[in-house]
């Protein structure tokens, strides 16, 4: 079981690439939260319109209430309620980018991986250049330092 938080999702959809998550993990899961981020509070942002109409995205619910309110200390609901839904599912991968929530994940023992690691995975299977992902990426508002940038197209 694969999890996914509402930041991949977007980040994907911005180039185009959501096709990726369902050629690589089959199924994805969000929590109730992340599908109200994308999909009903985004409107006709990029993601709305790919996420809804994904057969293979499915929405799951997380049990635990006092974990995610705990967690939303640190971290906004979508990113709580999908580390919760990882935990209780024993996913085998939680899809995240924000720094503190994967560190989060980490702590508790989730195997983590986010779009930079989607987008590599498909540059090694020549799916993608990954230099011209990346700039659309970062073109698209995803933030990504230009040590981080240049380390990963190997200047």
């Amino acid at each position: 079981m694969i999890v996914s938080d509402s930041t991949l999702l977007i980040a994907l959809s911005r180039i185009n690439r959501l096709d990726l998550l369902k050629e690589y993990f089959t199924e994805i899961y969000i929590p109730e939260e992340v599908y109200r981020e994308v999909v009903e509070y985004g409107g006709d942002l990029f993601g709305a319109k790919e996420v809804k109409g994904a057969a293979w995205i499915k929405t799951g619910k997380v049990k635990d209430k006092l974990g995610v309110e705990i967690l939303m200390r640190n971290l906004d609901r979508g990113e709580a309620e999908a580390i919760v839904l990882a935990k209780e599912t024993n996913a085998e991968v939680l899809l995240i980018d924000d720094k503190e929530g994967r560190e989060i994940a980490e702590g508790l023992g989730i195997k983590i991986s986010g779009t930079i690691g989607v987008l590599l995975l498909a540059a090694e299977d020549d799916k993608l250049n990954l230099k011209d992902s990346l700039d659309d990426l970062v073109a698209s508002g995803f933030r990504l330092g230009k040590e981080e940038y240049n380390k990963l197209i190997k200047k």
